[in-house]
């Protein structure tokens, strides 16, 4: 099985991300189109969720309706920047559980570093959305999901809002199985590790520490 890279290409994803890009735009305005381009990833993100018939009774009359099957939901940010995506698939999946993984990427080898992690309990039966805003070497991502997996998930997939072509290879070298969904592919990577054109390093952009 090869995993996807789905592109949300919606007018209102681009042109909220362009807007993020800018290098003017305050923390506050950045915190709130990431907020809102997070949930409208998260809708594509769980467009195939597994379902299963429920009878409903409307006012009116029964019908058959469905529910989403199995255990509830997890999504997992990336420590720190993840964070910034979290509220955007809540506002989406407000009955979703809540998992954690902590890393840094070393600056000097590029490698992440793991700091933390909790998930909650049942994962076997539960769907996992990674969230990182930004899929640039790739080392992170893998890491991360790397791990979750131990947890022996019913599924997982990995969100974020940018992507390099260079990450999407080495992830999917090393999970050819796990989709990606993304608002934009953008050129390459630059000599430190850094998306371009991209939109700087989206954790200190979101929590002003630039």
């Amino acid at each position: 099985m090869t995993g996807r890279v789905l592109v949300v290409d919606h007018p209102l994803v681009q042109h909220k991300l362009s807007l993020m890009r800018r290098d003017n735009t305050t923390t506050q305005l950045f915190r709130t189109l990431l907020r809102e381009v997070s949930s409208f990833l998260a809708y594509e993100a769980t467009r195939d969720l597994p379902v299963i018939a429920e009878r409903v009774k409307t006012p009116l009359a029964e019908m058959e309706g469905v529910q989403i099957e199995g255990k509830k939901v997890v999504i997992a940010p990336v420590l720190r920047a993840g964070l910034g995506m979290l509220d955007g698939f809540l506002d989406l999946i407000p009955a979703a559980r809540v998992g954690h993984v902590g890393m840094y990427r070393d600056e000097e080898t590029l490698e992440p570093v793991e700091y933390y992690f909790k998930m909650p309990g049942g994962m076997t039966e539960r769907d996992v959305m990674v969230v990182d805003p930004m899929l640039a070497t790739g080392n992170t991502a893998a890491a991360a999901v790397g791990r979750i997996l131990l947890e022996a998930p019913r599924s997982i997939r990995l969100i974020c809002l940018l992507a390099a072509p260079e990450g999407i290879e080495n992830f999917h070298a090393q999970f050819p199985q796990v989709d990606i969904v993304t608002a934009a592919i953008d050129d390459h990577l630059n000599d430190k590790g850094y998306i371009v054109p991209g939109l700087g390093d989206a954790g200190d952009r979101m929590f002003g520490t630039c």
